[in-house]
């Protein structure tokens, strides 16, 4: 298998990946040809067909294809100029090929994140929390292959999970440091609950897009109808912690600009939030840092951080 960050300018390559995206376009000459957006584990790659002759069979995006191909580049980014092209056919192609997973073991991760459920010693907030990743198998199985997003974080196969975990035991870590004026439970509850509905916002893999509803609501509005209908069967739950509770959800994207509806108003939710960023941002560094095989240690630009990334190599 020849992977997407093994590619190398100049070199021809004949080679099965996931069709993600394909689209009829029509250059500046006015040439008609067909854009694709080409997928494996390791990243995706633009591709181009320039002359539809009888060496491109009939394909469509979510298709397995095998391509032969010439590597250019095009304003700096790698591009496959592709010669010939058919549907990979079954047992070409083995499919963990083309999902990326997280590089933990999703079993310790998920033993690791329900053992801060014993960490709360609100009874309203422990039951929502094990009436979420306890009772609930349909919840449990998404959340734990699910990816955290499309592709600006933890863009992998268990990678919600490990998003989770990471923020929650930041938040944890807040908790003990502000000790006194942090609300311990409210703090881990909406940490362990902040994303959990980007399992109904992005699809699953291989697919990894968004869906209707993540387009039309998105996973903040979700997260926040989800807390009303947990609490709703939970009896006496407290008005006021689940109106904190949904705050917290709320604006744990912490700017307007970033998609709160509302900024941090509370300690716990200004955490919250800080602990969200932290961690994205964090793995946006990491991420980079793995796949960028540069020789010295500056790595390159990275446009959502809006900086140049350097590895500290001391």
């Amino acid at each position: 298998m020849k992977y997407i960050e093994e590619l190398r300018e100049g070199e021809t390559i004949t080679e099965h990946y996931l069709c993600k995206q394909k689209k009829q376009q029509r250059s500046k000459a006015g040439k008609n040809y067909i854009s694709l957006k080409l997928y494996d584990k390791t990243g995706t790659v633009d591709a181009k067909i320039w002359d539809m002759t009888n060496l491109i069979g009939a394909f469509n995006e979510g298709d397995f294809i095998k391509v032969e191909a010439f590597v250019t580049s095009y304003n700096g980014d790698l591009q496959l100029n592709i010669r010939r092209l058919r549907k990979s056919e079954a047992g070409e192609y083995n499919p963990k090929d083309f999902i990326p997973s997280s590089r933990y073991d999703i079993d310790s991760l998920f033993d690791e994140f329900v053992s801060f459920i014993d960490t709360i010693k609100t009874p309203y907030f422990k039951k929502l929390l094990e009436n979420v990743y306890v009772e609930n198998d349909s919840v449990i199985n998404k959340f734990r292959s699910h990816s955290a997003a499309k592709s600006m974080h933890h863009s992998y196969m268990g990678g919600l999970l490990e998003h989770t975990l990471s923020v929650t035991k930041i938040c944890c870590f807040f908790a003990d440091n502000y000790k006194g004026y942090v609300n311990h439970d409210l703090l881990i509850t909406a940490a362990m609950l902040h994303d959990l509905c980007k399992i109904y916002e992005i699809s699953p893999f291989p697919e990894n897009e968004y869906t209707d509803y993540g387009q039309l609501l998105g996973h903040i509005v979700m997260g926040s109808e989800l807390i009303s209908k947990e609490c709703a069967k939970i009896e006496a739950f407290p008005k006021e912690a689940e109106l904190l509770l949904k705050h917290c959800m709320i604006s744990h994207h912490g700017e307007f600009e970033f998609g709160s509806p509302k900024l941090p108003s509370t300690l716990e939710a200004f955490l919250l939030y800080c602990a969200d960023n932290t961690d994205a941002k964090a793995n946006m560094f990491i991420e980079m840092s793995e796949k960028e095989k540069t020789a010295g240690p500056w790595i390159g630009y990275n446009h959502i951080l809006g900086r140049n990334i350097r590895r500290s190599e001391l």
